[in-house]
């Protein structure tokens, strides 16, 4: 009975191994290739229509704005302050009266300077008719006529110095605080007041020097101030610095803003963008179109309902969008969502357009 038992365990293990042969070794078919199994599922994308505008290729800088003409009103000569011609603030015009200095001394002396002058005046007359008749030798005429020269020209230096003892605005501009008051004895050099011409300001900024071939005279620029915020003010590069500056390897560049209520002060900081290019049939996509991968940028292009991965050179970059210089043409579709999921070649069904990028 042992052997009959032994030899019916046999014959199953043997059936049993016979059949997981047959099994694994017949050839097994793919999911998708199995008879009755319908195509890959395409995936959900959104899009958006690569489309032409127009892009300003800028650079940022920073800068400080600058009077036009600036100037420290100073008498030129010693003198008790006599009057001030003007109010702290206010706009004064070329030429007007600024100081007046005591000048009684200065007078004074004019008065008798001139009256030397006259009498040497007349004493070379009588002297012309007196040598002509041989009275007067021609050394006593050269005396006389260097007299007369000499006594001109203390005249001239008298009114000169009277000239100065009345200080006046040498162009328009806004006076600042003044530092002495009326009835002061001033020194010759003494800081007055201060003289600003801001009806047009400077700019001074500096940009690097890679740029110095795309800058020009003339270029057109906007600048923000902290004092106004969302406000742009508009001017245009009028100098450019002939040599860089060797420690920062940047130029200094020079330009005038208009300013019409003189809202701008000289030593405001301003972030300023300089238009460098502009370009009007720029291609551009959505921001979110590119994909960033270690060899570079790239988008994923629909057709005929696939995928397709296209390496791009991107150019000026803005708010929510993306200038392409190379890869794209003009009414590419490009794939702006569900790209993290896509591979070269997938196939795609487009859920909703995007509208194109607002000019």
């Amino acid at each position: 009975m042992k052997r009959i038992a032994y030899l019916a365990l046999a014959v199953a293990v043997m059936a049993g191994a016979g059949y997981a042969w047959q099994y694994f070794s017949k050839p097994q078919l793919p999911a998708a290739a199995k008879p009755g199994a319908g195509p890959a599922r395409a995936l959900p994308v959104r899009t958006a229509v690569v489309s032409r505008g127009t892009v300003t290729d800028s650079v940022s800088a920073v800068g400080t704005l600058l009077a036009n003409e600036s100037v420290m009103i100073r008498p030129e000569i010693d003198g008790r302050i006599e009057a001030f011609h003007f109010q702290e603030g206010l706009l004064v015009r070329k030429g007007d009266k600024l100081v007046s200095l005591d000048a009684s001394e200065v007078e004074a002396q004019l008065t008798s300077a001139v009256a030397a002058a006259n009498l040497n005046r007349s004493r070379l007359k009588r002297s012309e008719e007196l040598l002509a008749k041989n009275f007067i030798s021609a050394q006593a005429m050269d005396e006389i006529r260097e007299n007369l020269n000499q006594s001109a020209a203390r005249e001239a230096e008298i009114k000169a110095k009277l000239a100065k003892s009345t200080i006046r605005a040498p162009f328009e501009g806004v006076t600042g605080l003044r530092q002495v008051s009326p009835g002061a004895y001033a020194k010759a050099g003494q800081d007055i007041a201060r003289l600003e011409g801001i009806g047009l300001l400077k700019l001074d900024f500096r940009v690097p020097e890679a740029f110095l071939r795309r800058i020009r005279v003339g270029q057109p620029l906007a600048v923000l101030v902290d004092a106004y915020p969302g406000e742009q003010f508009n001017g245009a590069i009028y100098a450019i610095e002939p040599a860089v500056d060797e420690s920062t390897r940047t130029v200094m560049l020079r330009a005038r803003l208009p300013n019409p209520g003189v809202r701008l002060k000289p030593g405001m900081f301003a972030r300023v963008s300089l238009d460098l290019e502009r370009r009007d049939n720029a291609l551009l996509v959505p921001e979110q179109a590119i994909v960033p991968r270690g060899d570079g940028r790239y988008v994923f292009r629909v057709a005929d309902g696939k995928a397709q991965l296209v390496k791009i050179e991107m150019g000026v970059r803005r708010p929510g969008e993306v200038e392409i210089v190379k890869g794209l043409e003009p009414g590419d579709t490009v794939v702006v969502d569900g790209q993290l999921r896509l591979q070269d070649g997938a196939a795609v069904s487009v859920a909703a357009a995007k509208p194109a990028p607002t000019k």
